[in-house]
């Protein structure tokens, strides 16, 4: 019951956000694509670093 209020609050909390400042929710969403992207490139560059 505690983990179901959790994410019906998280994606509460999303909607308002989104609707309310779409821009700022645009800004968040992309920083945290390109974190996401910073991190698998990071992975990769590790990976093959170890193989060559």
């Amino acid at each position: 019951m505690p983990k179901k209020l959790l994410i019906w609050s998280v994606i509460a909390f999303a909607g308002f956000y989104l609707f309310t400042q779409p821009a700022n929710a645009a800004d968040a969403v992309g920083g945290a694509f390109s974190a996401v992207g910073d991190a698998f490139e990071s992975v990769i560059t590790f990976l093959s670093a170890l193989f060559s």
